[in-house]
């Protein structure tokens, strides 16, 4: 009953931009953290940003200043700006949350492809 709903993934060239967004939703009354991760074929899961509920953000060194995490974690809403996007940032975003009991839940991801 509670699910991490996420959207924006799409292909775009380099250079380019996307916004994907995450919405947690059910019978919950707000969230630690949200966060995304992205997985491409063949490579390790890897963390690309987190928000938590006091407003701090963690972001990978490859998309530091390219890469704008925002929303609102305690009303479970998060969005991901991707900036200047490279060919190398293709893969499958997955959207994170982990719930005041603790519980840590994942969205089904959303592609996103960059062409060069």
């Amino acid at each position: 009953q509670v699910q991490l709903v996420e959207s924006g993934g799409g292909s775009v060239q380099a250079g380019g931009s996307l916004r994907v967004s995450c919405t947690a939703s059910g019978n919950i009354r707000s969230l630690n953290y949200m966060g995304w991760y992205r997985q491409d074929l063949g490579k390790e899961r890897e963390l690309v940003a987190r928000l938590t509920a006091d407003g701090t953000t963690t972001y990978a060194d490859s998309v530091k200043d390219r890469f704008t995490i925002s929303g609102d974690v305690v009303k479970n809403t998060v969005y991901l700006q991707m900036n200047s996007l490279r060919p190398e940032d293709t893969a499958v975003y997955s959207c994170k949350a982990q719930l005041r009991s603790l519980r840590v839940l994942w969205g089904q991801g959303t592609q996103v492809t960059v062409s060069s």
